[in-house]
């Protein structure tokens, strides 16, 4: 695509931009890809930097680029879809599971958390934190608390440190029967460890996903998973299979 003048439009012109500067995303760059610098991006499109930077600044906050730190402003992935209101039940660690395990340690849980898992403030509990990523980013991490009560015969399997603990307290949650899980949804900030996980800067929106299970009438396990808020979606049918349009104005058929 050659040289675009931008023309007199009734909208602000970054906006134009915008709407101009996503055609070309979608036509000419690839996932992961990096923009040329912003006076290369200025000059071809014709306009002053600051109004370009008004454009980009649009695009990161939809979540189609993304600002990496020692690497420059690149195409984002798609957006992960997050179902919150699916009808499909599962333990941690099915097949189909999206997350990988990073390590397990068994400490005394929040207190909030504590009260859910109906544990004593001080009883350790088996805490499993896992990772998930899209096109090589890591894009959410997870803390999965689980009480000993709903895996007692843990001891008998040798296990060491690391994913491979994780993988087993997952394995003998999964011999109890799942009875049913509920999710529940907020707007958060980043903490210091979740920001250092997700390359984003301490305070950064990101989604926190709570999501308890059940078994045996009581809650089995709890996970609170954050996602970065510039690249997830929220889903509430049993397929995070729908049609994005980027532009706003179009509507699905």
């Amino acid at each position: 695509m050659g040289t675009t003048q931008l023309e007199s439009v009734p909208e602000p012109k970054y906006w134009h931009l915008k709407t101009v500067l996503t055609e070309a995303l979608d036509s000419e760059f690839s996932v992961g890809e990096i923009l040329p610098n912003e006076r290369d991006l200025a000059a071809r499109f014709g306009v002053a930097r600051a109004t370009l930077r008004q454009a980009l600044e649009q695009l990161e906050l939809e979540g189609r680029l993304q600002r990496r730190r020692g690497v420059g402003t690149t195409v984002a992935p798609p957006r992960v879809g997050v179902a919150v209101g699916t009808e499909q039940h599962a333990w941690p660690g099915a097949a189909d599971d999206a997350w990988q395990p990073v390590d397990c340690v068994q400490a005394a849980p929040p207190a909030a958390v504590a009260s859910a898992l109906d544990t004593a403030a001080d009883e350790p509990v088996h805490t499993v934190r896992r990772a998930r990523t899209s096109h090589g980013q890591q894009v959410a991490t997870e803390l999965l608390y689980i009480p000993a009560a709903s895996v007692p015969d843990l001891t008998a399997i040798d296990a060491p440190t690391g994913p491979a603990r994780a993988r087993a307290v997952l394995r003998e949650l999964q011999r109890l029967a799942l009875e049913g899980q509920d999710r529940a949804v907020e707007l958060g900030s980043a903490r210091a460890d979740d920001a250092r996980d997700l390359d984003r800067l301490p305070g950064a929106p990101v989604l926190v996903v709570t999501t308890r299970f059940i078994a045996e009438g009581r809650t089995a396990a709890l996970s609170v998973a954050t996602y970065r808020a510039d690249t997830c979606r929220l889903t509430f049918g049993d397929s995070a299979d729908v049609e994005i349009h980027h532009d706003p104005e179009r509507r699905a058929s």
